[in-house]
């Protein structure tokens, strides 16, 4: 066929090419083998080069060829077809335009050069296509293999780098499309396959999830400009908005390139209706199908987000058609719309200067936005928060919303989500650091200021109003008042008319009745009587038949007459004539009347002055009751936040710290709480965390202001000293441990330490706290380096424990403290060969503390007591013997109180005969001994047994070395290792048995120091109401237990004694302490002290506030560090729970989270809590017992944990007595996390529970655990569900034997007897399963028998059973122990791999 007889059809596929379609359609003759398709290749070249682009129409079955055969042909024929068919296009688009502008052109050659233009550009694009589709795959399979050599790869397929090659083509096909390419088709409308052919490309070439790879954006761009011509000069715009919304919906990379390609069009191509025709494509979605398509959702959200950042203003015009979105279920949607939204504030409705219509755009985008912080999705929530955090951080939130948008990120701290709990406090941090009001938000510093104010506004109102009522009188009362003055007057003129010519008042001509009026009106407001009545006279003659001077009745007298008229015209209503034209009026006003023509010029610069101020005023206060209201809501907020400091989330804690930083530099009273709340953080596993708090102490405390290093200095160490103010033993640590962090890495200024050693030695003057936070902050900084303190020790000595009385033992306690801080107080590893660093016995330092303490003895000083603690752990820390050291101060204390007991007695105790020791003497005596008996056994397990075995480890290696090598063979070798690895392990033992021994046989002996004092110490304990003191109760039982450390037989035979205090002491703080030595025994000696852990477990019913919380503590530590078993007497430490103490409930929350992650034991408790809890005779109140239920069941996680309780549960029902206990069962089953197949359990367990639902709150329950199934039921799921509620709702309203008939109506009434034998058998297997479980009955009690250990045992005697008494008056006082019925009689050991590691 002639080229010019055919007419090419763009194809929809390249098959149809090969078939016969209409009239004159060109069809491909023949496809070429692959053999021959080099040689028909060149060819074409050479007719190229003969004829041009029109070359085409007589070798298009080559390049079709080609195209058919791409799969099997050589990469180099496939570079060379794409080369060659770019420089086609290429020619044929440089000599279009003059084809184009050829008037005489003929129809024949315009159909060839269209033909060639229809064939170039659909073999170029095709041959795109296909090397597009080859390198996509590529692509996939380079994922499988790895990135490596993924460039070597495509080279090797194709011949050549084809991403480099795409630009070209597109810029090629740009170029085609820009000229005037539609006058080749008749009528000069181009065809849209032809249109489509073009687009189909760009659009194929996004599909390329890689086109989105910075790499690929100069394609990008190519394909964006391309269509972009398509857009305009094409008519593609609708075919365009259907491509990019099916596009969003199935290419999730592409969100970002459409929107950019999409902008681009909007502005440099003048396309803005493009942005409106995909937003009302994406509006009209319906938003059901969104919600079932969350791959299009999510495409559509981010085009729209990110078009909204780029085209605000175009896109604002479309979002009425958006709204709906934000009523659907998907939350991406309501997000996007949202931060549309907010941009638009953010970009266009931004500033002051925005007319009417723009300001209530934007508070109507405000208000959506402020909607929807309280959205159902937590997502929508959190991101409202993040977008009010970018508005409030580019200042574009009205100062009018402040509070409002404040509220509300106060009440999302309470959020249940983590994220928006983190969102809310970022953007309480940005409003802080963006406030319009203060850079100091204290509320305690507005509140004063914002009082003074506010009441200067009231008494500039009440100036103002009291003005305005004066100028306002009413005529009538004003009338009454000048009266008398009046009428003296008129009598006075009437009596003596020639007292009135000196004042003539005339009427001028022009004048009328009303405006003589007037005249006679304002000078009778102005006391201008005569005036006024001489100006009646004339008015009268003038206008006799004007109103008002026609009144004049002549029956009347002449003054009454005058009288009235005046009257008349006073309290008439008043002329407009001044107020219409005062100019005119004041023209008007008689000789007499200058003064008023110059008052309103005075009064009116006056009245707006006042005006003004007023104003003013009133924007001060509101500007304060903002500040102030804008500090109480952070105030509020600071104390919501610092709960939240121990999250588990390691971002929300890190966000906390960051707020807390912010706050407390704006100066909020309350942030230092936060500030010192943070500090145990220090010790978090998290290095995210920790990092965090020593950031904030950095940004708070290591950059102070300041004029000098000196200055910035001081205020470092005054800011420092403020945090050990109250502080606590553990914040003090807290805060020891920082600053030797600051201290290693040298962030802390010489001039600090300068200005420290200055303060501690008074070389400036201080207050002796600041003297006393100077040696403890030294003490500090030690820890870091402990030359601080180890190269001024004879300084700190003199300092603290100089011979000045009276002593400040406060501050001797810190420079304990500090010096303490010079040795390493761990145990000594085997690592380290060098001896512990110690002081000899003859040091000055221990000379003073010996003599300090001595002195301190006698002296009622409250503050020696934790002195001279500080001091034995000093000794027994830093010198050498300190046993002899203290021994010495031990026999010293007790000479001094021999000395005052043989003093003669006061006059009142005379009488007696007896000598009375000083109370606070005998208290200070045996505190001493209890502290010194403790440090002496740390001492032993510590430091002689950490000597011993260094010692033994450089025996062992010197006798090593002094050994003659000898050739061993390697297993003699193996065997030896061996062999000293047991020597070693047989080492320890005998050392922990020399230690234990020592303990055991020699401590207490009667020949040692400590072995005095134990008659003296049992007699006050034994004693309790002849020795009542609380401070020497208190003391003495602290003493008792740490001499039960000591030895277990010594423990042993005081345990009862030490119980009977623990249960029966009238004083707290003794019971407290008692608490914390019998968990510290606990440790030592746990096979002496489990048959006593029932009286452990009763102190956490204890009815002092102050001994719950140290027995949950000691309880706390017992249970998790697996020292005490946990029994069913943990329903005790449940009900702390409920505890009215908030750190209570705290800590025992804190406790059952730390043992929820000891595999099973929660679940393994449950059983026996919710039978001791909900028993008749000993359980709790209905709503602590739920309070207690929903916090433990809370940790159920596990499915089969779950359906087992479940089953458990249901057939407890069974053996419950009480409705209370049937309520509370179906209350347990209602918080458990259930899912189908433990719906399955409970239809299995129907029985058990069915005859119970007839309670309006049983089946409350059952139907709540219904609704919660339904949530997220599958649909095989939810006939389950449903059987189950219309069981549970025949049970309901007809008893169990309506679940018969409802089986017999669904299955027939022939199966019915087998129904019924059935459940006859299931409920025999239900029983006897239920007698199975008998962990889930409250157990009766029983004795148990104990092993009993081969020791001796010491047989008490028995002894009285007594009650305190302070009775001190009783000369045989009754000993204070338990009887023989109330001492544990059997006991059960409890193995340990080592006892050596549990004294250690």
């Amino acid at each position: 066929m002639s080229p010019q007889l055919y007419e090419f059809h763009l194809p929809l596929s390249q098959e149809e090419l090969l078939k016969s379609g209409g009239v004159n359609q060109y069809v491909v003759q023949e496809v070429l083998s692959i053999r021959h398709l080099p040689s028909h290749l060149k060819a074409f070249q050479a007719a190229f080069r003969a004829q041009g682009p029109l070359a085409m129409l007589e070798h298009f079955d080559a390049i079709y060829s080609i195209l058919h055969h791409f799969r099997s042909i050589d990469p180099g024929l496939k570079e060379d077809t794409l080369e060659f068919l770019i420089k086609v296009v290429s020619r044929h688009t440089q000599e279009l335009p003059a084809i184009l502008d050829d008037a005489t052109l003929r129809g024949s050659d315009r159909s060839a050069h269209l033909n060639a233009l229809k064939m170039n550009c659909y073999a170029l694009i095709r041959l795109l296509e296909s090397f597009e589709t080859m390198t996509s795959q590529t692509s996939l399979l380079d994922l499988d293999l790895g990135g490596k050599g993924r460039k070597a790869r495509a080279k090797a397929t194709h011949g050549f780098d084809w991403e480099e090659e795409r630009q070209p083509v597109l810029q090629l096909l740009t170029q085609l499309l820009q000229l005037d390419i539609r006058h080749l088709w008749s009528h000069s409308v181009i065809e849209e396959e032809f249109v489509s052919l073009v687009t189909g490309c760009c659009y194929r070439l996004l599909e390329n999830p890689t086109i989105s790879h910075q790499k690929n954006r100069s394609t990008r761009e190519a394909i964006t400009h391309l269509l972009g011509v398509a857009l305009t000069r094409y008519n593609h715009m609708l075919s365009a908005t259907v491509k990019i919304i099916q596009m969003l919906q199935h290419f999730e990379h592409l969100a970002s390139v459409l929107v950019a390609a999409v902008s681009l069009w909007a502005t440099d191509y003048g396309m803005k209706s493009i942005v409106g025709e995909i937003v009302r494509e994406i509006g009209q979605k319906c938003p059901q199908e969104l919600s079932r398509d969350p791959s299009g959702a999510k495409g559509f959200a981010a085009f729209l987000t990110e078009l909204a950042e780029r085209v605000p203003a175009i896109l604002m015009s479309s979002m009425c058609i958006l709204l709906d979105h934000l009523d659907g279920e998907n939350y991406m949607m309501r997000n996007a719309v949202l931060a549309a939204m907010a941009e638009m504030v953010l970009q266009v409705l931004n500033g002051d200067q925005l007319e009417a219509a723009a300001r209530d755009t934007r508070d109507q985008f405000l208000d959506t936005l402020q909607a929807h912080g309280h959205d159902v999705s937590s997502f929508v929530r959190s991101r409202v928060l993040q977008l009010f955090t970018r508005i409030v951080q580019q200042k574009a939130l009205p100062l009018t919303r402040f509070q409002a948008v404040v509220a509300l990120a106060v009440g999302r701290l309470a959020d249940k989500s983590v994220l928006v709990c983190k969102n809310a406090i970022q953007l309480l941090a940005s409003f802080l650091a963006n406030n319009p009001f203060s850079c100091k938000l204290s509320d305690t510093d507005l509140a004063g200021p914002l009082q003074k104010e506010t009441q200067k506004l009231q008494e500039m109102r009440a100036q103002r109003r009291a003005a305005a009522a004066s100028a306002v009188l009413d005529p009538g009362e004003e009338w009454e008042a000048m009266l008398p003055e009046l009428k003296a007057t008129l009598q006075q003129l009437l009596k003596l008319p020639q007292e009135g010519e000196g004042m003539p008042e005339e009427v001028a001509e022009t004048e009328t009745a009303g405006e003589v009026a007037g005249r006679v009106r304002r000078l009778l407001a102005k006391a201008g009587y005569r005036q006024a009545i001489i100006l009646t006279k004339e008015a009268i003659g003038h206008f006799q038949d004007s109103e008002p001077f026609s009144h004049m009745d002549p029956e009347e007298s002449e003054e009454t007459g005058f009288l009235n008229l005046l009257g008349a015209i006073f309290k008439g209503p008043a002329a407009p004539t001044q107020e219409k034209n005062p100019q005119g009026a004041v023209g008007n006003l008689g000789p007499g009347e200058t003064g008023c023509k110059d008052k309103p010029s005075v009064s009116e610069p006056e009245k707006c002055r006042e005006n003004d101020e007023l104003v003013k005023q009133e924007m001060l206060v509101q500007y304060l009751q903002d500040a102030y209201s804008f500090s109480l809501k952070i105030t509020e907020a600071v104390g919501i936040i610092s709960k939240m400091m121990y999250e588990h989330t390691t971002t929300v804690v890190q966000e906390v710290i960051e707020f807390f930083v912010m706050v407390f530099q704006f100066g909020v009273p309350q942030a230092l709480f936060g500030v010192r709340r943070m500090l145990p953080l220090i010790w978090s596993k998290e290095p995210g965390v920790r990092e965090a708090v020593l950031n904030a102490y950095r940004q708070l405390y290591l950059n102070p202001k300041g004029d000098s290093a000196r200055a910035k200095a001081q205020t470092l160490i005054h800011n420092l000293s403020l945090l050990l103010v109250d502080a606590s033993v553990g914040t003090i640590q807290c805060l020891e441990e920082i600053l030797c962090e600051f201290v290693q890495k040298d962030e802390l200024k010489p001039a600090v330490t300068q200005v420290l050693w200055e303060r501690a030695t008074k070389k400036v003057p201080c207050s002796p706290l600041e003297r006393c936070s100077s040696v403890m902050l030294l003490g500090m900084m030690a820890r870091g380096k402990p030359e601080i303190v180890g190269s001024n020790l004879d300084t700190l000595v003199s300092i603290g424990l100089d011979e000045k009385l009276p002593q400040d033992y406060r501050l001797a306690q810190q420079v304990c403290h500090a010096i303490a801080n010079i040795s390493d107080r761990r145990k000594p590893s085997l690592g380290k060969r060098h001896p512990p660093f110690r002081l000899p016995q003859e040091h000055c330092l221990f000379e003073r503390l010996q003599e300090t303490v001595r002195k301190g003895v006698v002296c009622p000083d409250p503050l020696w007591i934790p002195f001279k603690e500080a001091a034995v752990t000093l000794i027994y820390q830093l010198a050498e013997g300190p046993e002899v050291i203290c021994a010495r101060m031990l026999q010293g204390c007790a000479k001094q109180a021999l000395e005052k007991l043989g003093e003669k007695s006061t006059p009142q105790e005379a009488p007696k005969d007896t000598p009375v020791l000083p109370t606070f003497l005998l208290m200070n005596l045996l505190s001493l001994a209890g502290d010194v008996a403790l440090q002496q056994l740390v001492h032993l397990e510590q430091a002689v047994s950490g000597e011993l075995c260094r010692r033994r480890v450089l025996r062992e290696e010197q006798e090593h070395k002094t050994k003659e090598p000898k050739e061993k063979n390697p297993s003699s070798e193996a065997t030896m290792e061996e062999e000293m690895g047991l020597v070693g392990a047989t080492a320890d033992d005998t050392e922990a048995e020399l230690i234990r021994g020592i303990c055991e046989l020699e401590l207490l002996d009667g020949k040692q120091t400590l072995a005095a004092f134990v008659p003296l110490l049992l007699k006050v304990c034994n004693n309790p109401g002849l020795y009542s003191n609380p401070e020497l109760s208190a003391a003495a039982s602290l003493a008792l237990g740490k001499f039960c450390m000591i030895s277990a037989t010594f423990c042993d035979s005081q345990l009862r004694l030490l119980f009977t205090m623990l249960e029966k002491s009238s004083l707290p703080i003794v019971r407290s302490n008692l608490m914390i030595a019998t968990g510290d025994l606990a440790i030592r000696f746990p096979n002496l002290l489990d048959p006593w852990t029932p009286h452990l477990y009763a102190r956490l019913r204890d009815p002092a506030q102050q001994v719950r919380k140290t027995a949950g503590l000691v309880m706390t530590h017992l249970i998790l560090k697996d020292m005490v078993k946990v029994k069913g007497q943990v329903s005790a430490m449940a009900l702390l729970l409920t505890d009215p103490a908030p750190p209570i409930a705290a800590l025992a929350k804190n406790f059952f989270n730390e043992l929820s992650h000891k595999g099973n034991a929660i679940y393994n408790l449950l059983p026996d809590i919710i039978s001791r809890l909900s028993a008749p005779d000993g359980g709790v109140e209905e709503e602590p017992f739920r309070t207690v239920m929903k916090q433990l069941l809370s940790y159920i996680t596990k499915d089969k944990q779950t359906e087992s309780l479940v089953e458990k549960l249901c057939q407890r029902f069974r053996s419950a007595q009480t409705e209370r206990q049937y309520r509370d069962l179906a209350y347990c089953v209602s918080q458990l996390p259930l899912t189908e197949r433990g719906l399955r359990k409970m239809l299995e367990n129907f029985d058990c529970f069915g005859d119970k639902l007839s309670d309006e709150s049983i089946f409350s329950a059952f139907l709540s655990v219904v609704g919660k199934l339904r949530r997220g039921a599958k649909p095989e799921g939810k006939a389950v569900i449903d059987e189950f509620e219309q069981k549970l709702r025949a049970c309901h309203t007809r008893g169990l034997d309506a679940i018969e008939e409802l089986e017999i109506g669904q299955a027939g009434s022939q199966r019915a007897p087998s129904a019924r034998k059935q459940r006859a058998v299931s409920r025999h297997r239900h029983l006897a399963s239920a007698a199975s479980h008998s962990d889930f009955v409250t157990p009766e009690p029983r004795r148990t028998t104990r092993w009993r250990p081969d020791t001796k045992q010491q047989v008490s005697r028995k002894k009285l059973r007594i009650v305190f008494s302070s009775d001190e008056s009783s000369e045989e006082e009754p000993l204070a122990e338990m009887t023989e019925d109330e001492t544990p009689k059997k006991t059960t050991p409890i193995r340990r791999a080592s006892a050596h590691r549990h004294r250690s």
